[in-house]
């Protein structure tokens, strides 16, 4: 069942492996990578007590020796100080730049060792074993690493290509009810930016596919590592398309930083709301019809995820206050802060033509439907 998507960026390209079973195989799959038999792997606390002894096996069967660092669960260990520790264990363990670090756990675990791979030696290959649907369909593609900074998220990191990534699928039936959903977030985004006939996919396939279905499941996480492959060979360090990635980030990335990047909000429930933000503020721009956003929030909410800002619990700063927070996105150029809006379901694109009181009056009533 293993299905392969090419990532096709010349001298750095490299294959996304997806299929059940992977953890067992990986072994075999990352030897070729190999100038000696070892890897060293950077896990958190919640995947190494599930999967890693699994993924210790895997590599053993082909002679692999395994060493790893198993790091606290959360958006918090995206910061500095586990930055440096990731690092000098790395170093400590003698790591050569010839040498696979191995990125074992969810976007958090892939974007921190990514960064200490890209630093380390001035650059040493990794590999990407995503955990989380999130991981799996967005954040272990395309090379994007970094930490979180107090200002704002993901604004200190470098690109750097994986050589490989293993989505094995059967991991995800581990993942809470929860965790899977916000997932699903970065997959109905896919959707939205670029894919109609996807997103109709979704509407008829979601149920099955959050329920277990091993072949939805598959199909979702390949289509959305294609369209994601597909962008960032077209523009690999975010000068244009890639940017579209991003649809309701831009919201997503405020609200995170107001709660504190904490289990308020996980950050694929923030693109969701972000994305039926986003597509809000697209039909009051008249860019699309009504009909559009609420397709959206209808889709969203029969899959029992988060809406609107109404679901966030516990108090949000101000309409004026998100601004300010938005203001900090990586995505302001020339101090304009660049949107992510849609002409329809499938059809996103970039701009910096927003006027800030519609942004302001969209979340003022969002706010006061808080109550």
């Amino acid at each position: 069942m293993m299905e392969t998507v090419h990532v096709g960026l010349g001298a750095r390209a490299y294959d996304i492996q997806i299929g059940p079973g992977l953890l067992g195989q990986a072994g075999a799959l990352i030897a070729p990578l190999l100038k000696r038999p070892q890897v060293r792997v950077v896990t958190d606390e919640n995947v190494a007590a599930l999967h890693l002894e699994t993924l210790r096996a895997g590599l053993k069967a082909e002679g692999i020796e395994m060493e790893a660092l198993v790091l606290p669960a959360g958006e918090a260990t995206k910061s500095w100080p586990h930055f440096e520790r990731t690092v000098e264990w790395l170093l400590a363990e003698k790591v050569e730049r010839r040498d696979i670090v191995v990125a074992f756990g969810g976007g958090v675990i892939g974007d921190l060792t990514g960064f200490a791979a890209a630093v380390l030696r001035r650059g040493v290959r990794f590999v990407q074993i995503p955990t989380s649907l999130l991981a799996q369909v967005d954040s272990s593609v395309g090379g994007k690493t970094g930490i979180n900074a107090p200002q704002g998220k993901n604004l200190i990191g470098a690109f750097h290509q994986p050589a490989m990534v293993l989505a094995d699928t059967e991991v995800l039936g581990t993942l809470t009810a929860r965790d899977f959903l916000a997932g699903y977030g970065e997959v109905v985004k896919y959707g939205l930016l670029g894919d109609a006939a996807f997103f109709d996919w979704l509407e008829a396939q979601g149920p099955a596919l959050a329920a277990g279905d091993m072949a939805a499941r598959i199909q979702a996480v390949k289509r959305s590592c294609e369209m994601k492959a597909e962008i960032v060979a077209r523009d690999e360090t975010e000068q244009g398309d890639r940017a579209l990635l991003n649809l309701g980030h831009t919201f997503c990335h405020a609200l995170e930083s107001a709660t504190g990047y904490g289990d308020r909000l996980l950050h694929g429930e923030g693109v969701a709301i972000g994305c039926a933000l986003a597509f809000e503020l697209s039909a009051r721009l008249g860019l699309c019809a009504q009909e559009e956003p609420s397709r959206v929030r209808a889709h969203l909410a029969e899959m029992g995820m988060k809406v609107d800002l109404k679901d966030i619990e516990g108090d949000l700063p101000d309409a004026e206050g998100l601004l300010d927070l938005m203001a900090q996105d990586k995505k302001v150029v020339d101090g304009q802060l660049r949107f992510i809006l849609a002409r329809g379901i499938g059809a996103a694109y970039v701009t910096a033509d927003v006027p800030r009181d519609v942004v302001k009056a969209l979340l003022e009533e969002a706010l006061a439907a808080r109550g």
